[in-house]
């Protein structure tokens, strides 16, 4: 079955367009097997010490907790080791530890 051609007043597809087709063309090609695309493989630790990690940036448990949108309580329940931050979580707290300041700006902040 032939593309179906756009139906603008113009008839031009935009670039945007153009990469979306060659992305779905990339994702069949790869589903068949006609196509091999490198992979990343993210290994986070078990275990993350919170406490060290706030202590690196120089915020308090509130300033912490208040920055990057975490419940004070849940960070004392980590920093006391009552609770453990799940893998998303560690991953969040990764990103803090090595680039804060991405973080915040990210955030808005």
């Amino acid at each position: 079955m032939p593309p179906r051609q756009p139906k603008s007043a113009a008839g031009k597809r935009t670039k945007l367009g153009l990469d979306l087709e060659a992305s779905a063309r990339d994702i069949l090609a790869h589903i068949k097997g006609e196509k091999i695309f490198p992979t990343r493989r993210v290994v986070l630790p078990d275990d993350v010490d919170v406490k060290q990690i706030r202590a690196k940036v120089g915020m308090t448990q509130a300033d912490f907790a208040r920055a990057f949108h975490i419940e004070l309580r849940t960070l004392q329940d980590w920093e006391q080791g009552r609770r453990k931050p799940d893998a998303t979580t560690r991953a969040y707290l990764a990103v803090i530890q090595r680039n804060r300041t991405a973080v915040l700006e990210a955030l808005n902040q």
